[in-house]
């Protein structure tokens, strides 16, 4: 598959199963599940659902509605993140992807609960898989829960709170970036390997190669900030020099800070070589996520 396949069939199949789980009956509490329609369906790359569907086709899988059990869940709790990302008590952000973020449009109240019945609702769906060896879905989800817990994604946002205002070095904010952002694409290209029966090598190769673009996607949403246009990211720029944060490009500067991501695409390309050519796809995707424009 080349990248756009990858891409374009990852967010179509990943966005068919999360219409599929919302699809739930008028009741009381609408508010809140309006609320979670709102955000889980604003769009976006799917990036993260498309990486864990082609490492399962890479690896074998044989279950694409299993895998999409998983893919679902990864963007609920993406997705809850961001929406607890953007309240006033985080980032104080007023739009996401283009339009009012979800506290905006529905309130901080119930875009709080929004985001915590996404992150509830990740688990019933990932444990949902009806042909998967049962120990490989456990397996899975334990990983899913650690990835996005305290030591994934949540200890991420611990660090990006704890620096603003610090003068952080390279490291913590490197070590903050595998965590927040990094810790659900690393994940998702471990549960795409895990859920297909892969072996220990593709496993390890599948972590390498998202360690390295997660780690370039982020830096790269760094020199967006300072170089796109509000329209272009669908949200505000500058966002990092307001809540003075440390960042790679602060650090580093936008020529070297884009010469860093230049090389994370390169260690990301030499890790596919055990998948060999079906991999290339993954290997244009490395590229073209470093060189986007939102």
């Amino acid at each position: 598959m080349t990248a756009k396949q990858i891409l374009e069939s990852g967010k179509a199949l990943t966005e068919q199963k999360i219409i599929d789980v919302l699809n739930m009956p008028a009741c009381r509490y609408d508010s809140v599940i309006n609320a979670m329609k709102y955000s889980a369906l604003a769009g976006g790359k799917r990036l993260r659902p498309s990486l864990l569907l082609e490492f399962y086709r890479l690896c074998g899988g044989e279950y694409i509605d299993d895998a999409l059990c998983f893919a679902a869940a990864l963007e609920f709790i993406h997705t809850y993140s961001l929406i607890h990302d953007d309240l006033p008590c985080m980032d104080d952000d007023d739009m996401r992807r283009g339009r009012p973020s979800c506290h905006i449009k529905f309130g901080e109240d119930t875009a709080l609960l929004a985001g915590d019945a996404l992150l509830t609702l990740a688990f019933r769906v990932a444990s949902s898989t009806q042909n998967t060896k049962p120990e490989l879905t456990l397996k899975a989800i334990n990983l899913l829960a650690e990835r996005s817990g305290v030591h994934g994604m949540i200890g991420g946002q611990v660090i990006d709170l704890a620096i603003e205002n610090s003068g952080a070095d390279l490291d913590t904010v490197f070590d903050m970036y595998s965590k927040k952002t990094g810790a659900l694409i690393r994940v998702a290209a471990e549960i795409g390997c895990i859920l297909a029966g892969a072996d220990d090598k593709k496993i390890a190769a599948a972590i390498d190669y998202a360690n390295n673009i997660g780690l370039a996607f982020q830096i790269t949403d760094d020199i967006l900030d300072l170089t796109s246009t509000a329209e272009e990211l669908g949200k505000p720029i500058g966002s990092d020099q307001k809540n003075n944060k440390s960042t790679a490009v602060s650090i580093l500067g936008i020529e070297s800070a884009a010469e860093y991501v230049e090389r994370l695409s390169s260690n990301a390309a030499e890790s596919l070589s055990v998948f060999g050519p079906q991999a290339d796809g993954l290997l244009e995707l490395s590229k073209i996520l470093i060189n986007r424009k939102n």
